[in-house]
């Protein structure tokens, strides 16, 4: 896009959020001295979810969130630059479970998925490009530009992902069983504890069965393996396994050699939209109508939402270990023998739970673990659409090159790995990978007319640089 046919309006820091109900009640309104059934400390869409199921099996549920808003990562950014509207972190639709969905009757409480189609366009250098999508004829005829082995053998490729994706799906949807071991519970609780285990894994086992020997290798060949080992073992053309690893790094400090990115791959594409595996969608009004959708079924169920409530501790009775309920920063009390946490771990068990509760290989676990981030997102308002110059026919309204994800610096999985490389140095990617997506094509409620929303998601952008630091203006113009 040349300088002359953008404005770039970065999205600045001062906000205004539209994530869900931000009309809910304080503090300062709630019930004294009522004891919840259960407390959900924040107000994400995992949390709103939870809370949700839980009053409608007849619970008394209490959600605190510390903003004036709900939805966490789920939110829309309205009033940062007139007339648009961001989604601030998450931009896609997939993974949330289809049970979920219509459970909470998610549709009838406003929420409007937009698949796109085709849903992933790489350009390259070359002047040459590959789309991709839903449409299994597109698919063959874009892959053969490249490889008509590598077009036939797709098919293949997604049917074995799809036998791996149903087998994850019974993992997903079950509840996982419990390790702990609590010698306050009775012996019948006890019992009924080993007869619940005793039921998930005598279906898993059913489940892995089903799949058979040679399957159930290849499973866990893929779960732990790098994926470009996995892609290489199924194509040859270079801009296909590049466009389909960039699934396997997406939000993750790893490159395409790391172990284990193969589970990354199937991951992202475990999800569906409308009942199309691995479908990603955009959503209407974008990500904070989700969050409103969800906070709205659980207030339906009876679930009593609290905003600008920080949690500042979990309370734990002294004598017995067992929860109490929560403290607010205002020094409001909360009560309940149940407290669900939305935050991270190390916030909820290092920050939130006082000291010498946790035992201490525990806490270790949680200080230790690797939350290393190499990612950027950036959100750009526009007054036109970008033109590629390997797509001779420019539509001004969206063409086909516009629907669904853009990926920028993925021709190679050696680029791919080369930008890991440099950010795992610590220094920021030369040629960075960029999945650009643009939901005002199909969304038009997010921005003025003929104009558009774009989102950048942008990798490896180190947190900690090798030197310097990214307060200083010389490294971020850099």
């Amino acid at each position: 896009m040349s300088p002359a046919a953008r404005r770039l309006l970065l999205a600045r820091r001062r906000c205004l959020s539209t994530g869900a109900a931000s009309s809910a009640p304080t503090s300062s309104q709630l019930p004294r001295g009522k004891r919840w059934d259960a407390v959900v400390i924040g107000g994400g869409h995992n949390g709103l979810v939870a809370a949700a199921y839980l009053a409608r099996a007849g619970r008394s549920v209490a959600v605190l969130e510390r903003r004036g808003v709900l939805g966490g990562a789920a939110v829309s950014e309205s009033d940062l630059v007139p007339g648009f509207r961001f989604s601030r972190c998450s931009y896609l639709l997939s993974l949330l479970r289809p049970a979920i969905l219509r459970d909470l009757e998610l549709e009838r409480h406003g929420l409007k998925l937009l698949p796109r189609s085709p849903s992933s366009f790489t350009p390259c250098l070359d002047g040459r490009y590959l789309l991709l999508g839903p449409d299994a004829e597109l698919n063959h005829s874009e892959i053969s530009k490249f490889s008509n082995k590598d077009a036939n053998a797709y098919p293949r490729y997604e049917e074995q992902l799809e036998k791996f994706c149903k087998l994850m799906d019974f993992v997903i949807d079950s509840a996982p069983p419990e390790l702990r071991q609590d010698f306050h519970t009775s012996m019948v609780d006890r019992m009924k504890d080993r007869v619940d285990k005793s039921a998930f894994w005598g279906n898993l086992l059913r489940h892995v069965m089903q799949q058979g020997q040679k399957n159930m290798v290849e499973f866990f060949d893929l779960l732990l393996s790098p994926a470009s080992k996995i892609l290489n073992c199924w194509f040859e053309s270079e801009v296909l396994k590049a466009t389909l690893a960039t699934d396997a790094v997406i939000g993750t400090m790893a490159g395409v050699n790391t172990p284990g990115s193969g589970y990354v791959l199937l991951h992202h594409v475990m999800g569906e939209t409308g009942g199309r595996r691995g479908v990603w969608a955009y959503v209407q009004g974008g990500m904070g109508s989700v969050s409103s959708a969800i906070s709205k079924a659980a207030l339906e169920a009876g679930v009593q939402i609290v905003t600008n409530a920080e949690v500042s501790q979990v309370m734990v009775n002294e004598t017995t270990g067992k929860v109490e309920g929560v403290a607010l920063a205002d020094g409001t009390e909360v009560h309940s023998p149940v407290v669900l946490s939305n935050a991270t771990p190390y916030k909820t068990f290092v920050d939130l739970v006082p000291v010498n509760v946790l035992p201490e290989y525990f806490l270790s676990a949680i200080k230790t673990a690797d939350y290393s981030s190499a990612t950027t997102k950036i959100n750009v308002a526009v007054d036109r659409l970008p033109q590629f110059h390997c797509c001779k026919d420019m539509n001004p309204e969206g063409g086909p090159e516009h629907m669904g994800t853009i990926h920028i610096g993925s021709e190679s999985m050696e680029e791919i790995d080369l930008a890991y490389r440099e950010a795992a140095g610590g220094i920021s990617s030369k040629r960075p990978v960029i999945e650009m997506t643009i939901p005002s094509v199909l969304d038009k409620t997010i921005s003025p007319p003929g104009q558009h929303v774009i989102n950048l998601f942008v990798q490896y952008t180190p947190y900690k640089l090798s030197e310097g630091s990214w307060q200083e203006s010389n490294v971020r113009v850099c």
